[in-house]
């Protein structure tokens, strides 16, 4: 086979432009992405020689070996790992084999910033930020022809056949030349690569060796971190160790341990992000912890041990009493895999709810970045339902820059009142502008604002929280001053001839006309029947492709409106309906826009509304 020059794909293109022309504020990470790509090729290399027995693999000495030429400004880093045939060189390291590229560019021309290399775990690629000129050789375990491929980050690349190469990968870097007014180290120096494995790779669980004029010298401890005594981890240390399973730039926001003894042994080290990462609401994406036995790496995001609401949750377990030719599908069946998970679940819940008590900076970061993946699991996990309410904070009409949590909330009712109100909506000022609020806010009662998608789904399912009832305050009949009874009876013996008028004029539109104790204002809202679907959630619905059956709503009625209480005169006095018909029709749309629905005929509505407007001229 011929040497083959290929381009690669557009975006691919523009990332490795701004890689090498943007001024970064740390290029030393590159070092650290190829320690790790080199480790995970390690790790996948000695699970194959498990797996197969008959794989011709070389893991004898299983190892990273940095070596450098200052004459030639190279500095190679190479690994005696799985190795890669030539379509996954052309497959992984000709193309980002990721979705979410464009948005990755957006962003990085948008800001220019550093941590978003780390963030989109973009590895390979930072190798342009201190080379020329980057040529990768690699042969995969168990087979015999080796490939070379060669960029300049211009664009194309080179890929050829290469004899005589040893197991594995080796990139080798022509490095730039030193750069003096920045005071950026020369890379070709053997202290500030060793700083710099130090301070990024110490935890790697295989040997990186720094060749030099004797025997290559091991500079990494190569022990798990997980592993060690929690007094004798610095903070640094679990920092970087994060930023190695994560591929994120930033800090962590929370540290787990755990540690499990007795007949059913192992270890936790988890992480929770100081910040969302891009593909959190991504479909395909990846999700997980890495599953390790007895500190061989079995596989990256093992759904099994996380759940879906928990996918933002990264690091490491580490069993020691499983079999390590497990599948995935043999994980999700595993009894002991079922215990870790939901220890794992308890734990992060737990430590959530303890960084919500301790951690007045953390928890509100948290919430902003992760809550609205947390409350999925108010759909799914019915057993820790208690525990994710407990950490659940939400946005109320008492303060627009206060998010509160239910165990707030409830110390706070007010006398008399039973019930956990909310209102859910498409934003706030929709829903503290809708008349459903008007006698909630005369009387002082605090109702939880609830505007993300998720929440239309859970307070379907969620039905109390210690004790008291969540009660929509646009569902249902509302009752907030029992003692009035008598005087709504009086009111709606008076108001029925009017009522049912309405409800026959308007049967195409609502099920039922009823007088309303949850108006002071407003003349009229559209309210749902306790179990009805919201307008909103019915929205989400038909927008995803599922049709559902029409769903007819309650008009009710403000019986102290002066538009109210003259339409009931008119209705009592006159014989022809046929103007009355017009104003019932009328008085729906309003209420109808007023809570942000949609009309079934705008042109009409408008029409109506300007003719009356002419007559009051």
């Amino acid at each position: 086979m011929t040497t083959e020059t290929l381009e690669f794909q557009s975006e691919a293109r523009q990332l490795l432009q701004l890689m090498i022309h943007s001024i970064y504020s740390n290029k030393d990470i590159f070092l650290r992405e190829l320690v790790s790509n080199a480790s995970d090729a390690l790790d996948k290399v000695r699970l194959e020689a498990f797996r197969d027995k008959e794989l011709d693999a070389d893991t004898d000495d299983p190892h990273i070996e940095i070596s450098t030429d200052a004459e030639q400004r190279t500095l190679t880093v190479r690994d005696n790992g799985i190795g890669m045939t030539r379509d996954e060189v052309v497959s992984l390291i000709g193309t980002i084999a990721k979705s979410g590229t464009a948005e990755l560019l957006r962003e990085l021309k948008e800001s220019k910033d550093a941590e978003l290399i780390g963030q989109f775990g973009v590895g390979f690629y930072a190798s342009f930020m201190v080379a020329d000129k980057v040529t990768l050789v690699s042969r995969r375990a168990g087979t015999g022809e080796g490939v070379r491929w060669e960029s300049t980050g211009e664009g194309t690349y080179t890929v050829e056949p290469a004899d005589d190469v040893s197991q594995g990968t080796a990139v080798t870097l022509h490095l730039k030349p030193v750069d003096t007014e920045d005071r950026l180290f020369d890379y070709t120096d053997p202290a500030k690569l060793r700083e710099i494995v130090k301070r990024y790779s110490d935890f790697i669980t295989w040997p990186i060796r720094m060749a030099g004029e004797s025997e290559p010298e091991t500079v990494n401890s190569m022990k798990a971190l997980w592993a060690r005594p929690k007094n004798e981890v610095t903070e640094a240390e679990y920092h970087e160790f994060y930023k190695h399973v994560s591929h994120d730039w930033a800090d962590p926001l929370e540290t787990i341990r755990l540690q499990a003894e007795g007949t059913f042994e192992y270890q936790a080290l988890l992480f929770i992000p100081s910040q969302p990462p891009f593909d959190l609401f991504v479909r395909e994406r990846k999700r997980g912890v890495q599953l390790y036995v007895k500190r061989v790496f079995i596989m990256d995001d093992c759904e099994a041990l996380v759940p879906e609401y928990l996918r933002f949750v990264k690091g490491v377990v580490d069993a020691q009493d499983l079999s390590l030719n497990v599948s995935r599908e043999i994980l999700q069946q595993d009894r002991q895999i079922q215990l870790i998970r939901r220890r794992l679940v308890k734990k992060v819940l737990s430590s959530v709810k303890t960084m919500l008590a301790d951690n007045a900076d953390g928890y509100p970061k948290f919430w902003e970045a992760f809550g609205g993946v947390v409350k999925e699991g108010l759909l799914v996990d019915q057993e820790n339902r208690e525990a994710i309410l407990e950490i659940c904070s939400f946005g109320t009409t008492r303060d627009p820059d206060e998010q509160v949590t239910l165990r707030r909330y409830a110390e706070r009712m007010k006398d008399g009142q039973q019930h956990i109100y909310y209102l859910t909506g498409e934003s706030r000022t929709a829903i503290e502008n809708s008349p459903h609020m008007e006698a909630f806010r005369d009387r002082g009662f605090e109702v939880l604002v609830l505007t993300d998608p998720i929440d239309e789904m859970w307070v379907d399912t969620v039905t109390e929280f210690d004790g008291r009832r969540f009660q929509s305050i646009a569902k249902g009949q509302v009752d907030l001053d029992p003692e009035e009874s008598t005087e709504r009876e009086q009111q709606r013996e008076d108001f029925a001839p009017l009522l049912g008028w309405l409800t026959t004029a308007l049967a195409d539109d609502v099920k039922e006309v009823r007088l309303s104790s949850r108006l002071t204002t407003s003349p009229a809202c559209v309210v749902g029947d306790t179990h009805d679907v919201s307008p909103t959630l019915e929205k989400m619905y038909r927008a995803s492709g599922q049709e559902l059956p029409r769903i007819k709503r309650i008009l009710e009625l403000n019986p102290n409106h002066p538009l109210v209480t003259g339409l009931r005169t008119a209705h009592a006095e006159r014989d022809d309906k046929a103007g009355l018909a017009e104003t019932a029709e009328l008085l729906y749309g309003m209420a109808l826009l007023a809570e942000g629905g949609d009309l079934a005929d705008p042109g009409r509505f408008v029409k109506l509304v300007a003719t009356r407007l002419e007559r009051t001229l």
